[in-house]
């Protein structure tokens, strides 16, 4: 909101310049988000009076004028003059020989053979708006010769504040000094604004069917009004100040008052309306032309305002082009109303607008003001337009709308939360600045805020005020001294940062996604938990909880390949939200879990390397480096969810319970997922993982190692991890380490058969092994393998 130095100082009595008072509202709440000045910056630039004018003898569209420039008449100045409004009699802003303006400096000249000394001024050669159309026309009255800076008040400054929701009061100039004056303990100055007299007896039908949207209705008949007056020069300014254009008599006034009291305000043509106003909601099919000559179909449930032909305006929001204020128009209907803030909230928005009115309704507007607000426009308007005022018209149901309710709090819950001492009898005098009606008993407040305050609520809200006022830079800076329990992380503990060490240095990039996916994703996902909706989603891409991190990753790997980034290696740690079925009620968990995707080749652009496609045994490689931080033994089975192809992955489960899946993508899911190319992913439970492997030292053996290799024949549903356990279970201390070397079914060997050749590394730490001991070692090996799987040795 904008508001001028000037303006402000009417309403409160300060000596604060404008940055003291910047800083004081910044304090307390009401941030200054800006400060500039009223006008552009010049010099010797007076108030003159056209007192002849004449075709240029050289341009059609020239004329040369006899200005005054002095109140004595004597002084007479020849200036060449284009502007389409220049006339005899019209006073005016002109700049003399040597005047700076904002963009220029006024020099002697001569214009098609014609002396000009000086320039008749527009408001944009000022800096005052952007209308270029006329030069600035000054009333009457006005004192020739005077410096316009002086006779404007134009050395003045605009602040903008940046005002919170809840701070509706505040979006006013009244709202404002009345804070100021709270906040600086000024005089706050109101305004007097007298009953106007009724001086007519016409008045006109109101209905209001809606009473819980619109809890008070106020309008009231000026008839006779004078269409060809203007706005006076000194509301003109006040508005533009303000940042609001000047319009027309009628329509500057509701404006007027918006931002004088923050009431919102509309003026309807009278002759334009038929029957009476109806206050009440939309019904099917109904539309209305807005005054931006924007036509709109109305919700139904829409508050409009209404006569017996249908709608004339957007409650709280804007009025309709059929029933507006023209210059014809000689009879108004003013209307003041108090509209419910939850009604109007978002509706603005519905259909693409945001106006003055809607930025105050939908935040809350004081359900008290409306009368006197009606009382100040029909001041203004029977001032500056005439006319005569009929009787006031007012519908009134606020009785059941938002009452404020008392509000009790201690002292002591004040001063202990404020780490502050000031008496009982200062935090009521605070109070009742505020506006707020006090009683004291026993250090036991009790607290009645004022109808503009809707933020003031509960307990906690008054002893915000109390600070506030007392003001937050003097509350004292005190650091409590207090034993902080760290709970210490065991050394087993796998924590993500231990995982993501071990992806960094596997040449992964981390990413970071967001915890909403599509729907759609989540489709493709499968994975057996029904997403939790949003009720309230950014946008129709992430509508869901994720109940995996592979749908944001093969978003990002998707994101990267529109980019040309065809090889990547991203992970990502982070929750996942299932709805999971507990004693009966279902439950929403949220997992902690690791997942990667691999996508491109290995060794592009490599001179001394062939490229290949990255495969299944890639991302094997990196999961078993991942793995490898947990003590526990990690199974690994073919086959794994719908998502993976069938051929090429694997699940991984501990003690029989599933932790992850790794694998290629299956080739129809890539294609509903937009993805083209080799595409293998991994997902795993971090909490399964259970604890770490300690680092401990081994000495290194004096003794030589001896190898032997074993070649058998299993079926091929026997997996060398099975064999493996196997070799590690029969508790032979002697065998350090095994590795397999070779994998062949085919010619040679049998069908449903396969070969597995494997090596053992036999070691002792204490003496050299003998032949014989490693034969027969090697001997009860292949014996439990064909125990335990049916293998043979191949021959």
């Amino acid at each position: 909101m904008k508001i001028n130095e000037l303006w402000l100082k009417e309403w409160v009595d300060t000596d604060l310049d404008i940055e003291a008072i910047g800083h004081k509202l910044t304090m307390a709440g009401l941030e200054l988000d800006g400060l500039e000045p009223a006008a552009g910056s010049f010099d010797k630039v007076v108030v003159a009076e056209i007192l002849s004018l004449e075709k240029h003898p050289d341009a059609d569209k020239l004329n040369v004028c006899q200005v005054s420039v002095d109140s004595t008449g004597e002084s007479v100045s020849q200036v060449v003059c284009g502007a389409p409004n220049a006339r005899k009699g019209l006073k005016t802003a002109f700049a003399m020989v040597g005047a700076n303006l904002p963009e220029f400096k006024i020099k002697k000249a001569k214009l098609r053979g014609v002396e000009s000394f000086g320039m008749l001024c527009s408001a944009k050669e000022l800096g005052l708006d952007d209308d270029a159309d006329g030069i600035i026309e000054l009333p009457e009255d006005s004192p020739v010769g005077q410096d316009i800076r002086e006779y404007l008040q134009l050395n003045d400054s605009v602040m903008e504040l940046d005002l919170t929701p809840n701070r509706a009061d505040c979006l006013s100039v009244s709202g404002v000094a009345r804070d100021l004056a709270a906040i600086t303990q000024s005089q706050f100055n109101e305004i007097s604004v007298p009953e106007v007299e009724a001086s007519s007896s016409l008045t006109f039908d109101v209905v209001v069917e809606a009473p819980e949207d619109c809890p008070r209705y106020t309008a009231r008949i000026v008839e006779g009004v004078n269409p060809a007056t203007k706005t006076p020069l000194w509301m003109k300014e006040k508005l533009r100040r303000c940042g609001i254009r000047s319009i027309s008599p009628g329509v500057d006034i509701t404006n007027y008052v918006l931002l004088e009291l923050g009431q919102p305000m509309h003026a309807f043509d009278l002759n334009k309306l038929k029957g009476g106003i109806v206050v009440r909601q939309a019904g099917e099919n109904e539309k209305l032309t807005l005054l931006d000559e924007k036509e709109i179909e109305l919700e139904q449930g829409s508050l409009v305002i209404a006569d017996h032909n249908g709608p004339l305006a957007l409650a709280g929001i804007m009025g309709g082009l059929d029933s507006a204020v023209t210059a014809e128009t000689t009879s108004i209907l003013l209307e003041s109303a108090c509209f419910s803030a939850a009604k109007i909230a978002g509706r603005a928005r519905r259909y693409g607008l945001h106006t003055e009115s809607s930025h105050r309704f939908e935040r809350g507007v004081d359900p008290q003001l409306q009368l006197r607000a009606i009382e100040r426009a029909t001041q203004l308007v029977t001032q500056i337009c005439g006319g005569n005022a009929g009787p006031v018209i007012n519908i009134d149901n606020v009785k059941n709308y938002q009452n404020s309710e008392e509000i009790q709090i201690e002292t002591e819950e004040i001063l202990s939360k404020l780490g502050i001492d000031i008496s009982a009898g200062v935090i009521a005098e605070m109070f009742t600045r505020l506006g707020c009606q006090v009683i004291l008993r026993e250090d036991k407040f009790s607290v009645m805020p004022p109808s503009w305050r809707y933020d003031l609520r509960i307990a906690e809200d008054l002893i915000e005020e109390v600070a506030r006022l007392y003001g937050y830079d003097n509350i004292p800076l005190v650091t409590s001294s207090f034993e902080r329990a760290i709970s210490a992380i065991p050394e087993r503990s796998i924590t993500p940062d231990s995982l993501q060490q071990v992806m960094l240095s596997l040449g992964y990039q981390e990413a970071i996604t967001y915890s909403f996916v599509d729907v759609k994703t989540e489709d493709i996902l499968q994975t057996g938990f029904e997403p939790v909706a949003l009720q309230n989603p950014i946008s129709a891409d992430l509508a869901v909880m994720r109940t995996s991190l592979l749908g944001g990753l093969f978003q990002a790997v998707k994101n990267n390949q529109r980019r040309q980034l065809h090889d990547m290696q991203l992970f990502e740690t982070g929750l996942v939200f299932q709805n999971v079925v507990y004693n009966g009620n279902e439950q929403l968990q949220q997992v902690r879990k690791i997942a990667g995707v691999i996508t491109g080749v290995s060794g592009r652009d490599d001179w001394n390397l062939a490229e290949r496609i990255l495969d299944f045994f890639d991302l094997k490689g990196d999961v078993e480096a991942l793995l490898s931080l947990s003590e526990e033994t990690i199974q690994w089975k073919q086959g794994a969810s719908e998502l993976f192809h069938p051929g090429q992955s694997a699940t991984l489960s501990l003690n029989g319970e599933l932790i992850g899946y790794v694998g290629a993508i299956h080739p129809q899911k890539k294609t509903r997922l937009g993805i083209k190319q080799n595409l293998l992913a991994f997902e795993i439970d971090i909490k399964s993982l259970g604890h770490g492997k300690l680092p401990c030292f081994k000495p290194l053996s004096k003794f030589p190692a001896v190898r032997r290799d074993l070649s058998i024949l299993v079926n091929e549903d026997i997996s060398y991890q099975q064999i493996q356990h196997c070799v590690e279970d029969m508790g032979e201390n002697l065998i350090t380490k095994s590795h397999v070397f070779d994998l062949y079914s085919g010619e040679g060997v049998a069908k449903g058969l396969k070969s597995i050749a494997f090596s053992l590394i036999l070691q002792d730490f204490s003496r050299t092994l003998k032949e014989q001991e490693i034969d027969e070692l090697v001997v009860r090996v292949a014996d439990n393998l064909h125990q335990m799987f049916g293998a043979t040795l191949r021959e």
